[in-house]
């Protein structure tokens, strides 16, 4: 393929953000007179947003407006401490030195809100590096939909058909497919229990970040 434009998921394939995340829904819990949730048990629903790790999290039903108070406690602590604990996957940042290398982009398209993409990525020091970057909320779609894919592509200033894309999670993979890109799972992320990554249609499953320099290789038309 032509390739001009690596793109990512967020969580659970740039950056393994879920010590943040668990710190500030247990806190939320605590706060409320839950008690702390299992990182067991909530980590897989992390790439399906805030309000599906609290329902993972509860050991018991409960109103929707205590919900949504969780969830507001939840979301001021995150936003506060963004990026305490986070960390790039083992593989990461020299896989990104390679992308770079190569001359080619790469940018994200996450689900995250803006409000939590754009200092989360500046804490990081990947805002000046990235081609294109796409939240949730940046446009009037989220994946599985195609127009943040197209989106990042505008940004990017690339054809989708000149991209891979990299996810975690089955609507990663069938976003970057309605998008009519490559599309790359990545088994080291949030899988749930039962998640079967090589049955999403997927072009190829990844163990590793540093499978992503290997898949170009073979892939990328010289």
């Amino acid at each position: 393929m032509e390739l001009a434009c690596v793109l990512f998921d967020l969580d659970g394939t740039l950056v393994d953000t879920a010590p943040d995340l668990m710190r500030c829904l247990n806190l939320s819990l605590a706060r409320h007179g839950f008690p702390e949730a299992s990182g067991t048990a909530v980590k897989p629903f992390i790439s399906f947003g805030a309000r599906a790790m609290i329902a993972a999290g509860l050991t018991e039903p409960v109103a929707g407006g205590v919900q949504e108070t969780l969830l507001a406690t939840m979301l001021d602590c995150y936003e506060r401490h963004i990026a305490d604990q986070s960390s790039f996957f083992a593989g990461i940042e020299d896989t990104l030195a390679q992308i770079e290398a190569q001359g080619l982009k790469w940018g994200v398209v996450t689900n995250k809100r803006e409000r939590f993409t754009n200092p989360l990525m500046a804490a990081l020091k990947l805002t000046g590096r990235a081609a294109c970057i796409v939240s949730g909320d940046t446009t009037a779609y989220s994946k599985p939909h195609p127009g943040p894919m197209l989106a990042a592509c505008e940004q990017a200033g690339v054809k989708p058909e000149q991209c891979v894309y990299i996810g975690d999670a089955v609507h990663d993979i069938a976003a970057g497919k309605n998008a009519h890109m490559k599309t790359l799972a990545a088994s080291y992320g949030y899988l749930k229990p039962g998640d079967l990554p090589e049955t999403w249609g997927a072009d190829s499953v990844i163990d590793s970040p540093l499978q992503i320099t290997d898949w170009i290789g073979a892939h990328r038309c010289r």
